[in-house]
């Protein structure tokens, strides 16, 4: 009996066994085959920032078993790369990687989708994105732009650009033409200097030919590739209008309604791992380049502290006038500016500290 009751259970599981085996490919069949394009902001050239779009790509293939495929383009193959947005707003690619501060001539209010001068680093741009209401408000900045923006990326804290003369005061910045994107040219045009908008591929043969007197860019790593120490020998930190860059995947609005809900969900988790494994691969890489960099006779500068305070009071300055003349700004900046005073009080409290002394004992070792 017990026999014959063992032999039935057995059939019963050897169905449902079955049953499983034969759902999950009926599942995987009945997925749609998609493809799309990417257009990129950056050349190929830059690995890392590159590369964040085919972390997606690869992610969003495997997880569909190649149902869904996003071909990733260069800046420059399909569109430049500061008409990304455009090109996905028209509908001419379904979706890009880029910068949203690229776009600031149209809106300043596309800065803080990556980040405004004296903002949030990586941590708290993430922060303030998932869960201190970021991504509510511009969703609804980014509706008017028939775009959907998910966090594809982050460089940290950037670097402070390079010089082909000392900054030594707040008056050797004076008439500098400087390549500097978004609202950081018009803080840096209040300084003195000349904001330059200029794509990452046409900065170094610029700078070469004198066209422009300074550059900022990312950090080291993307830097050395560049090339901007062979011809601008001073290089400046930290990079006070970019402490956490987003980098971001912009999706056109009706192509990303055509999706199934979990395609949607699959490009949501890949452009999340892109934006986790962007910072750590930089934060891998940057090091051993600032040796190699200074190694090649870099000189590694520090903003005098005039530069700096100079620089806080009028970024504030232009985010409470831009507020005053643009409702869109004003309602992200009201969410975004307390939030940042929340982060920063934390921050002080247990991270600043526990940095600044682990910092201070390596250096007395090394």
């Amino acid at each position: 009996m017990l026999r014959r009751k063992f032999l039935k259970s057995a059939g019963i599981g050897g169905v449902g066994l079955a049953a499983s085996a034969v759902a999950a490919p009926a599942i995987a069949q009945s997925a749609p085959e998609v493809k799309w394009r990417l257009t990129s902001s950056f050349p190929k050239s830059l690995d890392t920032i590159f590369g964040a779009a085919e972390i997606i790509s690869k992610s969003v293939a495997e997880a569909t078993d190649g149902k869904f495929q996003i071909q990733v383009h260069a800046a420059g193959e399909i569109v430049p790369g500061l008409q990304a947005l455009d090109a996905v707003q028209a509908g001419t690619v379904e979706m890009a990687h880029t910068c949203s501060y690229y776009y600031v001539g149209k809106d300043p209010t596309f800065a803080f989708d990556t980040a405004v001068p004296f903002g949030l680093n990586a941590r708290q741009q993430n922060a303030w994105w998932y869960y201190g209401g970021g991504r509510e408000a511009m969703a609804e900045f980014f509706n008017g732009y028939n775009v959907i923006s998910l966090p594809a990326g982050n460089t940290g804290v950037q670097m402070g650009g390079w010089f082909r003369k000392e900054i030594g005061s707040l008056a050797d910045l004076q008439g500098v033409k400087m390549r500097i994107a978004g609202i950081a040219g018009k803080v840096m045009a209040a300084l003195g200097a000349v904001p330059q908008q200029i794509a990452g591929g046409d900065i170094y043969p610029a700078l070469e030919k004198g066209t422009i007197d300074a550059a900022e860019w990312v950090g080291p790593y993307d830097d050395e590739k560049l090339g901007f120490y062979k011809v601008a020998p001073f290089y400046y930190y930290p990079g006070w209008w970019e402490g956490g860059p987003q980098l971001s995947a912009y999706i056109n609005q009706q192509k990303w309604a055509e999706l199934p809900k979990s395609y949607q969900s699959i490009l949501t988790t890949a452009a999340a791992r892109a934006n986790v494994e962007t910072m750590a691969k930089y934060d891998s890489l940057n090091p051993k380049a600032l040796k190699r960099i200074v190694a090649n006779g870099t000189k590694l500068k520090p903003y005098p502290k005039e530069v700096m305070e100079a620089g806080y009071t009028a970024a504030f300055k232009l985010y409470d006038e831009t507020a005053a003349g643009n409702a869109a700004f004003k309602k992200v900046y009201e969410n975004w500016k307390p939030f940042r005073e929340e982060q920063y009080l934390w921050f002080r409290v247990a991270e600043n500290n526990f940095d600044n002394f682990v910092y201070r004992m390596s250096a007395k070792k090394s």
